[in-house]
């Protein structure tokens, strides 16, 4: 939606004698209009000036894009970068300690924030842990609770490989599965919401596709309110809620387009 330039002539000023607008000063102010609003469109079609002055584009920090979605990536850029794999919430893992019969063959789950319990050696912050590291902390705690020359190991059973990470102001910023069609809403919901002083105009979502990196500025009360669709989001993707290093990136884009009607979407140049 294009911004728009209005200019008002309040109540109280014709009151105090100022005269009727005339035919030709309507037909000026709508050329105004026009103009101011074919300007806006000039600025969003091209790049958005930076803070030296320059175009964002030009001095190597983002370029505004015309489509008001982030791309969707594609299955390649879902799984690149593949690592070792790191325990997360919801996993489920088979645990064995060798020789002790009641501690063999135990299938764990690990919860929405990547805790897993067991026994004897009590609850584990296993996120982000592969499960070699998950086995070597459970030998320690285990042979801690006086259990000789624990063997331990782990295995996942069932793993959720698509990941969505959600960090800033929200009340349990973390790494969350992607389960089903989740949406910018749905993972901040995921995050038990965003914490009590969140700005809901600072949320900004990083996604990769073929080798470019995107961000995308969103309003969350202008979601909820209707004014545009809530963004779906898929594996890899960040959401920062808040003031971040890639929200002051649009600082001088939003004098120029209202938040609260449309989405902000650039394409990332260097390390940004």
């Amino acid at each position: 939606m294009t911004p728009r330039l209005f200019l008002t002539i309040s109540a109280g000023a014709r009151g105090a004698g100022i005269p009727p607008i005339s035919r030709q000063t309507r037909s000026d102010m709508i050329r105004v209009r026009i103009a101011a609003g074919a300007l806006a469109t000039l600025l969003l079609g091209a790049c958005a000036y930076g803070t030296s002055g320059g175009k964002l584009g030009e001095t190597g920090q983002a370029q505004v894009l015309r489509n008001d979605a982030l791309p969707a990536p594609t299955y390649s850029d879902i799984v690149a970068g593949s690592r070792a794999y790191q325990i997360g919430p919801y996993d489920q893992l088979v645990i064995d300690v060798f020789g002790i019969e009641e501690l063999t063959n135990r299938e764990v789950s690990a919860d929405s924030a990547g805790r897993v319990s067991f026994p004897i050696a009590g609850v584990v912050e296993a996120a982000g842990m592969t499960p070699e590291q998950l086995a070597d902390e459970l030998t320690r705690r285990l042979r801690a609770g006086y259990i000789k020359d624990p063997q331990v190991t782990v295995n996942l059973k069932q793993t959720n490989s698509q990941f969505v990470t959600v960090d800033g102001q929200v009340t349990q910023p973390g790494v969350y599965p992607v389960l089903g069609n989740m949406t910018l809403m749905k993972a901040v919901a995921t995050a038990r919401g965003v914490a009590e002083f969140a700005k809901l105009d600072d949320v900004v979502v990083l996604r990769e596709v073929g080798g470019q990196r995107y961000a995308g500025l969103y309003n969350l009360a202008a979601i909820r309110r209707g004014n545009y669709a809530d963004p779906e989001i898929y594996a890899n993707d960040t959401v920062v809620v808040g003031d971040s290093k890639q929200r002051r990136l649009f600082k001088d884009l939003l004098q120029i387009v209202p938040l609260l009607t449309t989405p902000i979407i650039v394409a990332l140049q260097g390390n940004n």
